[in-house]
């Protein structure tokens, strides 16, 4: 029997694995959180299609998402990221991601971990907005505002609340999937409520 999921992976298979085994999953774990974070600010303007057919790009690109590396990136490094074609090269959103590590390592110290400081908008659980249908699922929420303030404050860029809202839902802060879709129930079982 075929089993219901959300219906924008449409019939990619990259996209489909992705929405199967990864988006809306909590995770924890500061490596992936930054991953995640560091493409999410380079599909601002462009579709998560574009930037998960490029992912391994940019993990090979980015110090395999080494967020300490990264954030000693100088001169030498900008120049071979924007030569670099397997990745979007944008030199305002490549110095970003530079400068964007650099906070994650002062959020890491002061909060112990980049996890405990994402986690801290929602109170350490998982959002459940049980869409029934795609146009229930909103773009952005007072949780990603509050977000997207703090880190404006903080100095990171591309962090406007829409980007952060659907960094959210991959990193499982928010449970967008259909109700009627298969991963709803496993991405509610799934372990928040960890800080």
């Amino acid at each position: 029997m075929k089993q219901s999921r959300c219906p924008w992976p449409g019939q990619d298979p990259q996209m489909i694995e992705y929405h199967d085994k990864e988006w809306g999953r909590p995770c924890f774990d500061d490596k992936k959180l930054y991953e995640f974070f560091l493409l999410d600010t380079f599909q601002a303007g462009l579709s998560w299609t574009i930037i998960l057919s490029k992912r391994n790009n940019f993990k090979n690109a980015f110090s395999n998402f080494n967020t300490a590396k990264i954030a000693r990136y100088g001169r030498g490094e900008q120049n071979r990221l924007l030569g670099d074609s397997g990745i979007i090269r944008n030199k305002r959103k490549i110095e970003a991601a530079i400068s964007n590590a650099q906070k994650v390592l002062v959020i890491q110290k002061e909060y112990g971990s980049f996890a405990k400081y994402l986690w801290g908008f929602t109170k350490g659980k998982t959002l459940d907005h049980r869409p029934k249908r795609l146009k229930d699922i909103p773009t952005t929420s007072k949780e990603a505002e509050a977000m997207s303030k703090d880190m404006r404050g903080r100095g990171f860029r591309f962090v406007g609340p829409t980007t952060l809202y659907a960094f959210m839902q991959g990193i499982g802060m928010v449970n967008d999937h259909l109700v009627s879709c298969f991963a709803y129930k496993e991405a509610r079982k799934a372990v928040s409520g960890r800080f």
